[in-house]
């Protein structure tokens, strides 16, 4: 192995080690992350974390993206696994998913879609790998093109509304999608992470004990909304 090889190993093993450190500084820390509490885990002066993260928002920012993917990862997984036709099992799954990793990792969950840090400003690399669970959920819908039996809505889409969703459409193939598809994948989304977050910060707690099954249902009711077979 040459020199430059092995410094770059090196570097690589040292980012990884200071990225899970600062995970679980997360869990104590929260919006409070700090590089001179990871360094006082490593065990180093942080000035020697500086040649890796120059800032905290540099490893804050390399946290959300690691967070942002290893999620994508997971519901891209999950749809795998179910037949393609199979448009109501595809979107169980992923919703599933989600949510199995966001109990699993609350801290990163939090600082994915809990309060905002104060200070921070995510850069625009990070808006990408923030749409790839709702756009697995539109290509869901998008499959189903031709198959789909929406329920009547009681009220037609408001016209600003419907503008916001024709310019989405037609920033992100399909441009074929109707608006109407898209907003009903669009209130699936968000209900999806509302109830997420209601189960991860505790807004459940001493109203609803069949996690599984109240989540289970939502996620049929909005497949319903959808209009997936």
């Amino acid at each position: 192995m040459s020199a430059r090889s092995l410094r770059a190993r090196i570097r690589s093993e040292m980012t990884e080690e200071i990225k899970e450190v600062a995970r679980r500084r997360l869990a104590v820390d929260g919006a409070n992350l700090s590089l001179r509490g990871v360094a006082r885990d490593m065990d180093i002066v942080p000035s020697a974390l500086y040649r890796y993260f120059p800032s905290r928002d540099d490893l804050l920012t390399a946290l959300i993206l690691d967070a942002y993917r290893a999620l994508a990862a997971e519901a891209e997984t999950a749809d795998a696994k179910v037949p393609a036709a199979d448009l109501r099992g595809r979107w169980l799954a992923v919703c599933s998913a989600v949510r199995d990793w966001a109990l699993a990792h609350p801290a990163e969950y939090g600082l994915l879609y809990g309060s905002p840090v104060p200070g921070y400003f995510a850069p625009e690399d990070t808006v990408a790998p923030a749409t790839a669970v709702v756009f697995r959920l539109v290509a869901i819908a998008q499959d189903g093109a031709g198959r789909l039996t929406p329920p009547p809505l009681p009220a037609p889409l408001p016209a600003p509304v419907r503008t916001d969703l024709r310019r989405l459409i037609e920033q992100k193939p399909p441009a074929d999608m109707p608006e109407d598809v898209l907003d009903r994948v669009f209130v699936g989304w968000t209900q999806l992470f509302g109830l997420i977050s209601f189960e991860i910060f505790g807004r459940l707690n001493g109203t609803i004990d069949a996690r599984d099954e109240y989540f289970g249902h939502h996620m049929n009711v909005m497949a319903d909304l959808v209009g997936l077979p």
